[in-house]
């Protein structure tokens, strides 16, 4: 079926307090218009991959006693996704299933992006799922994940799987209209419509949290710019407003979101990864002041040994190591095809393969 629109496949991520109600129980009208929208999409041509929130706190609502009890974060954490990823995904495949559509859940944890063949096992898995007309459900496991290797929250996984599965587009789904230019509510304060690459947006940012989620604005910022340069647009829309993903992707009526441009220049698939894992990072090259200039200038440039300075940590070769100044400001990550003992015995020295080629090194 030919695509409506200009998107082929979109990411769509819908947070916790558009799925859930004030006392944290599914909102289960609110996820059958979502359904009924993506259904739509989806008969549209558009592939959808949807990343949503909710399991926690449908556990929450679940099990009401043991909330109000006393219990370590990381064990009422794992407990309340446990009990509420099934409620979640049983109601996700009813609904679905009365536009006869399969769904698949794809549950993942932030390691699961650390190597590069995890990665491109996740992605072969996703794509034979769209590629059979199976809708893929994505959620952090959270039943075994730990507090240090969480992501942020599912903003951060929302970025992470459209980049990764080249979505044209990624829709997050919040409780606002958008980025607000001052404080939501007071004179004068409106939604930006647009943010243009490079645009600084700090002084708009809000640091609070939502009620059920663990990001706030900040965030959903930081990952919106993220995927935006990687050339995916990026809309930040009101997953509350009625008939939301068909008016923004079909334009069908104007929404009030916050649409972040994408860079037009896109880049690799590898360079992706690399972006997406630089949390992974297992030791840092230190490079002079003269390196530092070549590479964050206009041309493409690896990072030679002779503008290295120092090697920090121990890493292997095909490991992502941080790139840092002088100063210790980290400019970006790449992946070395030295390991840490092989490279600092090139430390500095001229007519040597590069430590990090161009095509594996991603700039912050």
């Amino acid at each position: 079926m030919k695509a409506m629109g200009r998107f082929k496949r979109i990411t769509v991520k819908i947070g916790s307090n558009v799925l859930t109600r004030r006392d944290g129980s599914l909102d289960v009208t609110r996820m059958s218009a979502l359904v009924d929208q993506i259904a739509e999409l989806y008969k549209s041509g558009i592939e959808v991959i949807l990343v949503s929130s909710g399991a926690v706190a449908s556990g929450r609502s679940e099990l009401k006693d043991l909330a109000q009890r006393k219990m370590d974060s990381v064990d009422q954490r794992q407990l309340f996704s446990a009990v509420g990823q099934a409620k979640l995904i049983n109601r996700y495949y009813e609904l679905f299933r009365d536009h006869d559509m399969a769904v698949g859940q794809v549950l993942t944890m932030k390691e699961n992006f650390a190597t590069r063949r995890h990665y491109l096992n996740q992605r072969n898995c996703m794509m034979v799922m769209l590629e059979n007309g199976v809708l893929p459900i994505v959620n952090e496991n959270d039943t075994v994940s730990v507090t240090e290797l969480m992501f942020t929250d599912n903003d951060e996984l929302s970025g992470l799987i459209a980049s990764m599965m080249d979505s044209q587009a990624l829709v997050i789904l919040s409780n606002v209209d958008g980025i607000y230019n001052g404080v939501p509510g007071t004179p004068g304060t409106e939604v930006i419509p647009v943010v243009e690459p490079d645009r600084d947006l700090s002084e708009y940012i809000s640091a609070e949290k939502s009620g059920f989620g663990r990001g706030g604005m900040i965030t959903k910022c930081g990952i919106a710019r993220k995927v935006a340069d990687e050339g995916i647009e990026v809309i930040i829309a009101n997953g509350k407003r009625d008939n939301i993903l068909t008016d923004i992707i079909l334009h069908r009526n104007h929404v009030v979101s916050t649409r972040f441009a994408p860079r037009t220049q896109q880049a690799s698939s590898l360079k992706r990864w690399i972006a997406h894992s630089s949390g992974f990072a297992k030791g840092r090259i230190v490079i002079n002041e003269a390196a530092a200039k070549a590479i964050c200038g206009d041309r493409a440039v690896s990072v030679l040994p002779v503008g290295m300075t120092g090697i920090e940590g121990e890493f292997e070769k095909d490991d992502l190591v941080g790139i840092f100044d002088s100063t210790g400001r980290r400019l970006g990550v790449g992946r070395t095809s030295y390991s840490s003992l092989e490279a600092r015995k090139v430390i500095g020295m001229h007519d040597c393969r590069p430590i990090i080629h161009y095509d594996y090194l991603y700039l912050e």
